[in-house]
């Protein structure tokens, strides 16, 4: 896992079936439970995830959802059943507390499109440029641009932006999306290479 919070955090933490074979789902359920218990931990599920995750999960929701609930939660152990990005979230929101997140591989196309040297030799091509980045993404490129958006604000967001130089990452589907919404100049994929 590449992201690493200061305070020590956020972890990965990879399941192992005993014996090396499967475990029957509602066996791990109970077991989850009674670590769940055990450990004063909650547990936050993507609504993508399997209903057997759901089943056990405090609470459900999209990334924005589970990151805003996040602030809510008082338990000392916060387990995030998703990808890497929404731990990383859910990590930074509570700096207090241990956030697992169970698949340490889990990542999303969507959060990789860049590595963030790439967006930092993007700022210095485009100085002028206001970097706007979809909230699925890395804490790493977060911290690299302007301004955070959802899908659902992306449009008012970039409005507001007081110039026309936009650069919207990821560069592809809602960004896409966006410059048709916004007049001016835009820096087309083509001049990426990721």
């Amino acid at each position: 896992m590449a992201y690493n919070h200061s305070e020590g955090n956020f972890c990965t933490c990879a399941t192992k079936h005993k014996k090396g074979g499967t475990v029957e789902h509602n066996q791990l359920q109970q077991e989850i439970l009674r670590l769940k218990q055990e450990k004063n931990a909650y547990i936050l599920a993507h609504n993508y995830q399997l209903p057997e995750i759901q089943k056990i999960a405090d609470y459900t929701a999209d990334s924005l959802g589970m990151a805003r609930h996040a602030l809510t939660i008082s338990n000392p152990l916060i387990v995030v059943c998703g990808v890497y990005f929404m731990a990383e979230t859910v990590s930074i929101l509570n700096p207090d507390k241990r956030v697992l997140i169970p698949d340490p591989a889990a990542g999303c196309p969507l959060a990789n499109f860049a590595p963030v040297e790439e967006i930092r030799r993007w700022r210095k091509q485009y100085p002028n440029h206001t970097f706007v980045a979809y909230v699925n993404s890395s804490a790493e490129v977060k911290a690299e641009v302007d301004i955070c958006c959802t899908s659902a604000n992306a449009i008012d967001i970039v409005r507001k932006v007081p110039n026309n130089k936009i650069v919207f990452l990821p560069v592809d589907r809602e960004g896409l999306f966006i410059r048709l919404f916004r007049s001016g100049s835009c820096i087309n994929k083509s001049h990426f290479r990721a």
